[in-house]
């Protein structure tokens, strides 16, 4: 249990340290990916830290950052199409709240990022990673779209960089993702790097930091505005049964669409 909010995780691990949260991404045994579950505990981190934190520091495991998706979760619920578009909702709101939150998010990223894992990045104000980190956006492969993920990611590299990452669907590097300015940061340690940061963000006061990120989100309501797109979105290639056969084949199989039996 977490002694700061008094409540207990299975999917996320939370310490504060005074003003500061740190909030792990923490399900080992399936690369970080993101069920219900772990939206749900995000969800009341981030609430919590609207009143509690002036900085959210979101971080992953040594090699996984996040990978997206729980396809297992997916496959396996009877999911209705309003079960999906509640989830859509949920992670996005997730998402929103931490990019326009009474807080600085960073995101301090080692590993692998994928899909999802993108849009927690995408999300934060500053993006700190390890020169070891990749970056992919692997949906189109399964016929689906990172729908929620490019509201945030746009915001961040500008479309024609988003585009790029959502057709190819294959890694790029953490220098690739600094010029593209979804990180902000690199180095190889980047425990170093967050430390200096971290350092320099301690002076900042919590009622600058609000009145800061209310401003900053009404010069650019553009996250607000797409939501119903980008749920709607999400719906329509969650709802499409060719591609719920896809992803209930990789999780029965291991194998990839375009690979025969």
């Amino acid at each position: 249990m977490d002694l700061v909010t008094g409540v207990e995780y299975e999917t996320v691990e939370v310490r504060f340290d005074r003003e500061i949260c740190f909030l792990r991404i923490h399900r080992p045994d399936a690369e970080n990916r993101i069920n219900s579950r772990l939206v749900e505990e995000c969800a009341r981190v981030v609430e919590f830290c609207e009143e509690h934190a002036k900085v959210l520091v979101l971080e992953g495991l040594p090699d996984v950052f996040c990978t997206g998706a729980d396809f297992q979760e997916i496959s396996s619920a009877e999911q209705s199409d309003g079960h999906q578009r509640s989830h859509a909702e949920a992670l996005y709101d997730l998402w929103l709240s931490i990019a326009t939150g009474s807080f600085v998010s960073v995101a301090h990223v080692r590993g692998k990022v994928n899909a999802g894992g993108v849009g927690f990045v995408a999300a934060c104000d500053v993006v700190l990673c390890e020169e070891r980190t990749v970056f992919s956006l692997s949906e189109l492969l399964f016929g689906l779209m990172p729908a929620c993920v490019l509201p945030f990611l746009i915001r961040k590299t500008g479309v024609a960089k988003a585009n790029y990452l959502t057709v190819m669907t294959q890694p790029v590097t953490a220098r690739q993702a600094l010029d593209w300015h979804l990180v902000d940061a690199c180095e190889e340690n980047s425990a170093n790097l967050l430390r200096r940061h971290l350092l320099r963000l301690r002076y900042l006061p919590k009622t600058g930091i609000a009145r800061y990120k209310k401003y900053l989100g009404a010069l650019d309501d553009t996250l607000v505005t797409s939501r119903a797109k980008a749920i709607e979105a999400n719906r329509e290639v969650f709802s499409d049964q060719e591609n719920l056969a896809k992803i209930s084949r990789y999780v029965r199989t291991g194998q990839f669409p375009w690979e025969e039996e």
